[in-house]
């Protein structure tokens, strides 16, 4: 089982060298697991015994379409009552530890690499009964029904359970999990995990639509964003706004893994209260 990379927690000591690797721009925003620290966490209404890094949130001018956050959840933790939006679609990927999920009054087990789809207006709750910490990374979006398109259905899995899917001529050296068929409607946003080998790269610079978060979940590699190449490695973030040219090379020594959040599926709204988010 693939170990996740996790908030680092605590503070560094009086003696450490503040510089290091945090940036943001007009384009994108690197958010190291360097200072990813009890310092900067949030509590959150209706959730106890829960530190929350807000990772990103949307930004007018910036990344617009959702919000993404790593909980930990103590022992005895969590909450009863955690969406406070209606009309909000989730999902959960657990990193470490085994909260349970209560879905419509039905409890299921968690396990790092879990991963659950919440289509908006599910009735949820999630805990951490066990006496170990659990750590949960969660995004959320504001889902946009479409005519004729029925809202999709919970999805409840762990990745162990998908097959990654190679990319076209890399033979497996960059190759994405998915846990929604792309030619499925319903759903607005993907949040899947891509995996590339030693060596493997996305050679050419991607320049989409699609806003981006990237949680990196193991491994390290060298990152193209707009015109810069920086260094990353597991628990870092990356937020992209659309259209923030993007490539990668992971140089090794072993895979280099994240979890990815895209929009897609939807016209871009010209008028009314989706404009420009």
């Amino acid at each position: 089982m693939s170990t996740y990379g996790l908030p680092a927690d605590g503070l560094p000591p009086q003696t450490a060298l503040h510089t290091g690797r945090a940036v943001f721009t007009e384009s994108y925003a690197v958010i190291p697991r360097g200072v990813q620290r009890d310092i900067v966490t949030s509590y959150l209404p209706g959730w106890d015994k829960t530190h929350v890094w807000v990772l990103a949130r949307p930004l007018s001018g910036f990344a617009e379409t959702f919000s993404q956050y790593v909980l930990r959840i103590d022992p005895e933790g969590g909450s009863d009552a955690p969406e406070p939006d209606d009309g909000v679609e989730s999902v959960l990927f657990v990193t470490d530890g085994r909260p349970v999920l209560t879905l419509d009054g039905r409890e299921h087990a968690l396990a790092p690499g879990g991963y659950v789809y919440l289509p908006p207006g599910a009735n949820w709750r999630l805990r951490n009964p066990q006496r170990m910490d659990a750590t949960v990374v969660w995004v959320r979006k504001l889902y946009e029904p479409a005519p004729g398109l029925a809202v999709p259905d919970a999805i409840i899995t762990n990745e162990q359970h998908h097959s990654p899917a190679a990319m076209p001529g890399t033979k497996g050296d960059w190759a994405t999990t998915r846990f929604v068929e792309p030619q499925d409607l319903r759903h607005d946003m993907h949040v899947n995990l891509v995996t590339f080998q030693p060596g493997g790269v996305i050679p050419f610079e991607e320049t989409h639509v699609m806003e981006h978060g990237i949680y990196v979940l193991e491994g390290k590699a060298v990152y193209k964003l707009n015109r810069d190449w920086v260094e990353v490695e597991a628990g870092d973030f990356l937020w992209l706004r659309a259209f923030c040219p993007q490539a990668c090379y992971a140089g090794g020594p072993g895979p280099f893994r994240y979890l990815l959040y895209k929009d897609v599926n939807r016209h871009p709204r010209l008028r009314g209260p989706w404009a420009g988010r």
